[in-house]
């Protein structure tokens, strides 16, 4: 993708190299196009003997016999694609179980479950993760416009990615199914209405959703339970992880036209979701809801701590009965609420307003509550 060449993503790069520091293979996973490729070029040059493309034939050739191809290189090793020959990660670990250790690998893949089942079993104790989601705030600012390049990542990823992970899935009938879950969009999920819908059955929707999942290409949000009496939502919601796809699939061309549209508030939330993931990197993380009304949008669970996030779309996002039930039911250290505006400010004393903008330059330190406070007013509850 041409954008990642100009976008700064420093901090992307800083962790590959401080991975590859700490374990000899690092997988840097993430949807097509999000710039993998573009930040193993800043490791390993494209010229380089040591990198390897799996969607060139020549690199294909080059590892007809893959122990006697990377046996003799040093340094870094790439290995993009590897979703292509899962047979390579026993070769790995024969490699990177040699001493001393001549070189490291960097795996690069789009699509997830498949790729982690087969390194966490050949390269357990050996492999790193990092997960690359789409640009975030910080890497293109609050302003930035792709229409032409959606529209081409959609078909690019119909038209072969599909064909490749699932012959024989109808690329139309999953375009219809993705569209379906774009309505879905911060919604509780239910498998019956899409399988009418389609006129399928719902084991085939649950197809389709683990299809579009494992390619990066929407979020499954699972539900907390807590041990109450309350009656708790058991459902999962359902995110297109990228905004601006999900407003090619819900046909939304223009800002004016967001603004008018009955998602809008749904967009906003799962935008700020995927910031907040990025940044704060949590250890667990799910959604609550209570069949009495009661809701978190993003329960984060992180070195020990409970912090609730709520994602408002409102000019002044006030404190609400429900962020109190969460505060006490879910034992929460905090809740921050983010909204579009640009000023900061605290509802309570657990209850803070934070500008979403203001992910650009926060720290998982200031999100989690861990940095100096900073606040200028008080708002009534």
């Amino acid at each position: 993708m041409a954008w990642s060449f100009v976008i700064d993503r420093q901090r992307w790069a800083r962790a590959i190299r401080t991975g590859l520091r700490r374990n000899p293979v690092v997988a840097l996973l993430g949807p097509r196009q999000c710039g993998k490729t573009t930040l193993a070029r800043q490791v390993v040059s494209p010229f380089s003997p040591s990198y390897f493309d799996l969607e060139d034939p020549t690199s294909l050739e080059r590892l007809a016999e893959p122990l006697t191809a990377l046996s003799g290189l040093r340094g870094v090793i790439v290995i993009d694609e590897v979703q292509r020959r899962p047979e390579l990660f026993p070769v790995l670990r024969v490699l990177v179980d040699r001493k001393p250790l001549p070189a490291r690998f960097l795996v690069l893949g789009s699509a997830s479950p498949p790729l982690l089942q087969q390194a966490s079993e050949s390269l357990a104790g050996r492999i790193e993760t990092i997960s690359l989601g789409g640009f975030t705030l910080d890497e293109v600012g609050v302003r930035t416009f792709s229409k032409h390049w959606r529209r081409q990542l959609i078909q690019t990823f119909l038209e072969r990615d599909l064909s490749q992970r699932s012959p024989g899935t109808p690329p139309m009938a999953l375009r219809r199914f993705w569209t379906i879950v774009a309505h879905y969009h911060g919604g509780v999920w239910n498998n019956a209405e899409p399988a009418r819908s389609l006129g399928v059955s719902e084991p085939t929707v649950r197809r389709y959703l683990d299809l579009l999942t494992g390619l990066f290409m929407i979020r499954q949000f699972a539900p907390w339970h807590e041990n109450l009496s309350k009656r708790q939502v058991k459902s999962p919601k359902m995110y297109v992880r990228d905004s601006g796809l999900l407003h090619e699939l819900l046909g939304i061309r223009t800002a004016g036209d967001l603004l008018g549209h009955p998602k809008l508030g749904a967009s906003f939330e799962g935008h700020a979701i995927e910031q907040v993931l990025q940044l704060v990197e949590p250890d667990e993380f799910y959604f609550w809801g209570t069949h009495q009304g009661a809701e978190l949008d993003l329960l984060l669970l992180k070195n020990g701590r409970r912090i609730g996030v709520e994602i408002k779309h409102a000019d002044a996002p006030r404190l609400t009965p429900s962020m109190r039930v969460a505060l006490d039911d879910l034992k929460l250290d905090r809740i921050v609420v983010l909204y579009p505006g640009n000023v900061a400010y605290r509802l309570s004393e657990r209850v803070e307003v934070e500008p979403v903008t203001a992910l650009a330059s926060a720290t998982p330190a200031a999100l989690l509550g861990h940095a100096p406070k900073r606040r200028r007013s008080t708002a009534r509850s």
